[in-house]
Formats: C-alpha cells, structure tokens, sequence
C-alpha cells in the first residue's frame, strides 16, 4: 500500500488539519487573493472588482443577472462592486435597449483601456509564484474539476 493510501486509511490521519482539502483551499485562496492586492492597487481595482473586468474584457457588455451568474456572485454582493466602478470610471449601467426590465452593465472607453495595463498581472503572478503556465493551467483545471463536483452535489 502506497504512503499516500496508508494517511488516508488511518482514521487518526482522516481528520488531520494539513489532510483537509478545505483547508489547503481556504488557505490557497486567501493567500493568492492577497498576493493580487498590490499588483491591483495601481489600476484601482479590488480582486472581485478585477474578476468583473476579466469578464466583461472577455464577453462584452452583460446584463447584471448575467454577469453575476458568470461569477457566482448574488446580486447584493455584485452591485456595490458596479456601483464602485462605475463610480470610477470603468463602467456605466443602464437599461437594456433589448429588454428594459433589465439592467445592462458596459464598459467605457477608460475600462476598455484598463485591459492593456492588466496584461501584465498574470505573468506578474506566475512570477511571484514561481510557477509556469502550465502548472498553473493544470491547477486552475483541477479546481474547475471540484467546481464541476461540487454543482453536482444536491443542496
């Protein structure tokens, strides 16, 4: 039996803080998250700030029912975050022209130009992590695989 196969039979390792994946994640999380506040501070950005621009730099302008599914953000968590960027700048809300019941969120010219200076935060990360691309590929697709698990957990 591999060492690896004997730490998770013994019942006394089961519950060992270093053994839980929700610790190594939660710490994971915090660390790198923090890790991005002083390469966000110049663009004036905060991380959930940073993760709505990556998706409206990809995607377009969104609705804001849209733009928080794509960020599994509730909408009373994602609206003070617009309110702040629009309030600097970035961004403008209005009223969809297709459907004015909703609330369509765009960039502006100074968010668009926002995009080219935040080019230089993944390699920026990559450095201070010392890890390649592709190490880090891998690791982002083995999170999403425990996204992906997690969903299909019943509530």
């Amino acid at each position: 039996m591999s060492d690896a196969a004997q730490r998770v039979n013994s019942s006394d390792d089961l519950l060992k803080l270093e053994n839980q994946v929700c610790f190594a994640l939660a710490v994971a999380s915090r660390s790198v998250i923090g890790m991005y506040r002083p390469l966000l501070e110049p663009l004036g950005l905060t991380h959930p700030q940073y993760l709505v621009m990556l998706t409206l730099w990809e995607r377009g302008p969104h609705s804001v029912r849209a733009l928080g599914e794509a960020l599994r953000l509730e909408p009373a968590t994602l609206s003070p975050l617009l309110k702040r960027l629009e309030a600097i700048g970035y961004l403008r809300r209005g009223r969809d022209p297709e459907d004015e019941r909703a609330l369509r969120v765009e960039l502006t010219p100074a968010g668009r130009e926002l995009r080219s200076r935040a080019l230089e935060i993944p390699p920026a990360v990559m450095g201070l992590l010392r890890m390649s691309a592709d190490e880090l590929g891998d690791l982002r697709d083995a999170l999403h695989r425990v996204i992906a698990a997690v969903d299909t957990v019943p509530a």
